[in-house]
């Protein structure tokens, strides 16, 4: 147990001070080019796409997590601790979501509203080609809300679960479902990883749901979040993202918006005045859940040796 306490500690150390190396051989992006290769709707008959769908997933999954398995239950206690850490800090993305969203909040700054656009469209689906300003940050805010979970809390909760292997496990179905969950041309392929996404991400969500609330009530915030919670959480498609972009909304007091798809929470501030309140939130949510889970770890280690 206390082994897996430094190894969260140090993979969020990692991942804070390192963030994402761009790299080809970065093993996410390898993970995405195989998906790319296997996940064509056009190689296979209508008839076959979702059959495909799930051997693709399940050759992908098993693929991935192959070297975490062997680092978890091969590896000596040493190597493992040296290891582990960086294996873990493979499936987080916490500083990225923050630089990705800067990179949005400077362009803007610099009254690029183009670069804004742009770097918006890097990481959310929609069309963000002629997006007012507003807009613009609603839609890199969102994205940095909704991912708190699929981008941290989920990994960290799987790991704290099975180890390497269950945050291996979530990041392959999650980065499947970034890339083929989507109702077009993917719709059957995509339909497997897509939903078994929605199961992993169900608890954890509702867990950071849970974090923010008690984070927003400390602050004076607990009314508006639970009503924002209450009001606009199944107003994002899913049942799992809308939680986190309410409850931090109606805590910040912003409105988040997707032109002609939905609004949630109430525009008490523009998102320009309340971008650090978004900011501290996100943070204050993966430390809250890391301590927490390693308290849970610790206490769980106390009971199984007495």
């Amino acid at each position: 147990m206390a082994a897996a306490a430094v190894v969260i500690i140090a993979a969020l150390l990692v991942d804070w001070l390192v963030g994402d190396p761009q790299s080809s051989y970065h093993p996410v992006a390898l993970l995405g080019r195989f998906i790319g290769w296997w996940g064509v709707p056009s190689r296979y008959p209508t008839g076959l796409q979702r059959a495909a769908g799930v051997a693709g997933t399940v050759a992908t999954v098993t693929l991935f997590a192959v070297p975490f398995l062997l680092v978890q239950f091969a590896a000596p206690w040493y190597l493992y601790l040296i290891l582990a850490p960086l294996l873990l800090k493979v499936c987080l993305a916490w500083r990225a979501l923050e630089e990705h969203t800067t990179a949005v909040v400077r362009a803007l700054e610099d009254s690029d509203i183009d670069a804004a656009r742009a770097r918006a469209g890097m990481v959310v689906s929609r069309d963000t080609a002629h997006l007012e300003r507003e807009h613009v940050l609603s839609a890199a805010y969102e994205s940095m809300t909704e991912n708190l979970v699929d981008s941290i809390i989920s990994p960290l909760f799987y790991f704290g679960i099975f180890g390497l292997a269950g945050a291996a496990v979530f990041r392959a179905i999650n980065t499947l479902d970034a890339m083929l969950g989507y109702r077009d041309e993917r719709l059957r392929i995509g339909w497997f990883p897509a939903r078994a996404d929605d199961v992993l991400n169900f608890i954890p969500a509702r867990v950071t749901g849970i974090i923010l609330l008690a984070y927003f009530a400390v602050k004076g915030r607990f009314a508006p979040a639970w009503a924002a919670l209450s009001r606009d959480r199944k107003k994002r498609p899913g049942f799992n993202g809308g939680i986190p972009m309410a409850v931090i909304a109606g805590g910040v007091g912003i409105r988040l918006e997707k032109p002609g798809v939905y609004t949630i929470g109430d525009p008490e501030r523009t998102l320009e005045e309340a971008g650090a309140g978004i900011v501290h939130a996100v943070r204050a949510a993966v430390i809250i859940f890391a301590i927490l889970e390693i308290g849970a770890l610790f206490l769980l280690g106390s009971v199984i040796y007495t």
